[in-house]
């Protein structure tokens, strides 16, 4: 299992095509739902600062979301769209509440 966090900071005028692509990420985890995978993004108040969340059951190193295809293309020109590159942390968890697990009912 592991889980990340990362934050990054775009260039002006940047954050719709970033937006764009992370929006094709979550359209192709809609079609193809990925097992062990939780994935979240989120922008902040700035406008141009993004934070990644993402937390895979992983076997043998294996990390689903880096396998999609519009994953791929994100990931590709990130760097050139960034003022502040991309800064990966590891999480580990002390506690949360339904952050990782899915909400189960009755």
């Amino acid at each position: 299992m592991r889980r990340v966090m990362v934050r990054y900071t775009l260039k002006p005028g940047r954050a719709g095509e970033n937006e764009d692509h992370i929006r094709r990420v979550f359209e192709q985890l809609a079609r193809e739902r990925p097992a062990g995978l939780r994935y979240a993004a989120f922008k902040l108040e700035d406008g141009v600062s993004f934070v990644h969340v993402a937390h895979t059951d992983a076997r043998e190193g294996r990390n689903p979301l880096t396998e999609l295809s519009a994953f791929q293309a994100f990931a590709a020109g990130i760097r050139e769209r960034c003022a502040e590159p991309p800064v990966t942390v590891q999480l580990q968890e002390i506690g949360s509440y339904d952050f990782f697990d899915p909400v189960t009912s009755g």
